[in-house]
């Protein structure tokens, strides 16, 4: 090889590699920018949903004033006037919440100060109501409460109520279509991105064929040549030899540096999870502060109602997160030693195979959650096989059967499995669209996919997992039409010999 083609070489790797990284710097950066978005967007459709509630209490409690004084005129029954009682309590507190949910807007500062008189001047005359009938007055009460009909003054709160709930249905509309832009601008971003990483795959592919290419040509001019054979041999194997490490070299850069931005988005899962912390005791401070009670101790807690939702939801998400985090920094490691040993050599443990998927399947909950799926697991016999190769098996054919689920149809997603003749024969199936017949054996292709497509993925996952399968000593086949669910089935020894180990 010439010191030009040389040169050329490392110029083209060393381009690979900027544009490489360059593309997992933005995706990592426009990622956590469209994430913060899209939360904070969420979160003011949160707000609005909140108002809207807080409205509708409100009613609530001026309605059972109202009821309540009415049964005390007419009955003097003392439950009644209890009943009276606290929804008045009530009413105040939840007119301030009201207050400070609406002090961002300006039109709902407006409706809530024509409220709050509205729902004054009606205490005022449910008191003089209640005292009249106290004091043994019923026929000026009475007198009272169809003076309190003329003027009208509940139907004047429930149209000023009115007003702000179509208020808050607007910022609704308006909130929700800023959170779906955010999140259809996620998914681009996700989108162009995959697609950037396919076309430096392919042209890392098509470096290392070339550099193959190039290590035949070399050999076939060592079988031909007669004049000064060890020099001709010696010169050629350490162009071989230099190929061989600068591939390698470039394959365990480029997955080393896979890390980065995964260890930034460990960094800031850690510090969101902290600042969470401190933003709900925030929250349950100032809630507790508003009910008048005693001081919270240091690092307490006390959330209730929709608060205490959010928080758990918050953690939930957070955990959903992590999980992922920590199965992507599996499959880096696992790229990585590829790169340093060439090719992983499979490790067979004794595995609890149903707890194992159970454990698969909470890694994919928030994402059979979003498609309404459900995932059955039922009972599975144990095997003796490479734990990782099968972390990778049952994620791949889960993740598809949720990915592909029919549209309107709620999913059902089973897995069950038996034993045979000294294999476990699992099958995972599903509800959802299906695949044609004449595309079963093209689904196994890599890069090839089939039927509408209408969801993210590169054409790799089931070509990888059928390898995996093979190299596990097993057999993988799928059952299948269009509309009526799919079944994947996989059989694999109970006990991998070590005379089949790594076996392709």
């Amino acid at each position: 090889m010439t010191a030009a083609a040389q040169r050329r070489r490392a110029t083209w790797q060393i381009l690979l590699f900027s544009a490489g990284l360059l593309v997992l710097t933005v995706i990592s950066a426009g990622s956590v920018y469209l994430v913060n978005k899209a939360r904070d967007d969420n979160a003011w459709v949160v707000h609005t949903i909140e108002v809207e509630n807080q409205v509708n209490s409100l009613l609530l409690e001026v309605r059972r004033a109202e009821s309540g004084a009415r049964g005390y005129l007419l009955t003097n029954g003392p439950e009644f006037l209890s009943d009276h009682q606290k929804a008045v309590a009530e009413i105040i507190p939840a007119l301030d919440k009201l207050t400070r949910l609406v002090g961002d807007n300006p039109v709902q500062r407006d409706g809530i100060e024509r409220l709050s008189a509205a729902i004054e001047a009606r205490l005022g005359q449910f008191g003089q109501e209640v005292d009249l009938v106290r004091q043994g007055q019923p026929e000026r009460a009475t007198a009272m409460v169809r003076e309190a009909a003329a003027q009208n003054v509940t139907a004047t709160i429930r149209q000023i109520a009115d007003g702000m709930m179509r208020e808050e249905e607007r910022l609704f509309r308006l909130r929700s279509a800023n959170s779906d832009r955010s999140q259809t601008l996620a998914a681009s971003m996700t989108g162009i991105g995959s697609g950037l990483v396919v076309v430096l795959a392919l042209i890392s592919i098509f470096l290392v064929r070339r550099s193959a290419r190039a290590r035949d040509d070399a050999e076939a001019r060592l079988r031909d040549a007669n004049v000064n054979l060890e020099a001709v041999v010696d010169e050629r194997t350490a162009d071989l030899r230099e190929a061989n490490n600068e591939i390698q070299r470039f394959a365990y850069i480029v997955s080393h540096d896979l890390r980065s931005p995964l260890v930034n988005i460990m960094g800031f899962t850690s510090e969101l999870e902290e600042l969470g912390g401190d933003i709900f005791r925030r929250i349950g401070g100032l809630s507790h502060v508003a009910a008048d009670g005693p001081p919270l101790a240091s690092g307490e807690i006390a959330l209730e109602g929709p608060d205490k939702q959010l928080s758990a939801d918050f953690s939930e998400a957070l955990g959903f997160i992590k999980s992922s985090i920590a199965k992507m920094d599996r499959l880096i490691s696992a790229i990585l030693h590829l790169t340093r040993e060439g090719r992983r050599e499979f490790e067979p443990e004794k595995i609890d195979t149903r707890e194992f998927v159970t454990t698969v399947v909470s890694t994919l909950a928030h994402q059979a959650a979003e498609a309404h799926a459900t995932i059955q697991v039922e009972p599975l016999p144990n095997i003796i096989s490479d734990r990782l190769a099968l972390e990778q098996i049952f994620s791949n054919l889960i993740d598809n059967a949720i990915k592909y689920l029919r549209d309107g149809v709620a999913g059902e997603i089973r897995i069950r499995g038996r034993t045979k003749l000294g294999y476990a024969i699992f099958e995972i199936s599903d509800n959802g669209r299906g695949i044609d017949p004449k595309d079963h054996q093209r689904i196994f292709d890599l890069f090839r996919r089939a039927g509408l497509q209408d969801r993210p993925g590169q054409g790799i996952g089931l070509a990888h997992v059928r390898a995996l399968v093979r190299r596990l000593g097993g057999t993988m086949s799928v059952s299948s039409e269009l509309n009526a669910g799919s079944t994947f089935t996989i059989t694999l020894p109970i006990t991998w010999n070590a005379s089949n180990r790594n076996a392709e």
